[in-house]
């Protein structure tokens, strides 16, 4: 499945090309809440939550505290700026 241009908002992505984006970046899908996905790097990891409005991602266990920082971005942001917001960490 091929995806939609990176600069295409996430709201026009079909949710199956979504779901493929997460796993092409490395993450799991939970198997009972499915709009729930995991993601782990060597200096964090995070849990990114498809609510209707929204993409959440909320970064575990972050610092020398394990903080959690949890941010949200609108599904009218591109694919592009999304990824590059959630994937460059905390």
């Amino acid at each position: 499945m091929y995806l939609l241009n990176s600069e295409t908002p996430l709201y026009n992505h079909p949710l199956p090309q979504i779901e493929q984006w997460l796993e092409n970046k490395g993450c799991q899908q939970d198997a009972t809440h499915l709009h729930l996905w995991r993601v782990k790097r060597p200096f964090w990891e995070a849990e990114i939550l498809l609510d209707i409005e929204q993409v959440t991602v909320r970064y575990i266990n972050v610092g020398e505290n394990t903080e959690e920082i949890q941010r949200s971005f609108k599904y009218s942001l591109s694919r592009q700026d999304i990824e590059e917001a959630i994937f460059s960490g905390p």
